[in-house]
């Protein structure tokens, strides 16, 4: 489960096509999931869709990965993740709570910014 949850969720931040990014919302995460972090408070998959197409505009051409291993228990799973060019040390780093549903969809995710650029 946490490997299955964080892969669809790092596939949705990293879908630069609205359809595709549309898709994953609808199969992975819930109709009423929750996201909160530092710069971002929204319910439902069009407004966490807004979120990250927002990412995608303010830093085109980076990719999210996941940086470590994921700790699970129950149906929740934090985990580090970066984002930045591909293949080089992200400039950002995040960490994240996933809380899925009983079916393994997204619910609710609580996120924080670890390492953030001046």
């Amino acid at each position: 489960m946490p490997t299955a949850a964080v892969a669809a969720y790092l596939d949705t931040w990293n879908a630069t096509d609205p359809a595709v990014r549309a898709a994953l919302l609808a199969d992975h995460w819930t109709e009423d999931a929750a996201y909160t972090d530092p710069l971002a408070e929204v319910t439902g998959r069009a407004q966490i869709g807004a979120a990250i197409a927002g990412v995608h505009e303010q830093f085109p051409g980076f990719v999210f990965t996941a940086v470590g291993e994921p700790d699970a228990h129950h149906r929740q799973v934090r985990f580090r993740w970066g984002l930045g060019p591909a293949g080089v040390e992200p400039p950002i780093v995040g960490f994240d709570v996933l809380v899925t549903d009983g079916a393994g969809r997204i619910c609710t995710v609580l996120g924080f910014l670890d390492r953030v650029p001046d």
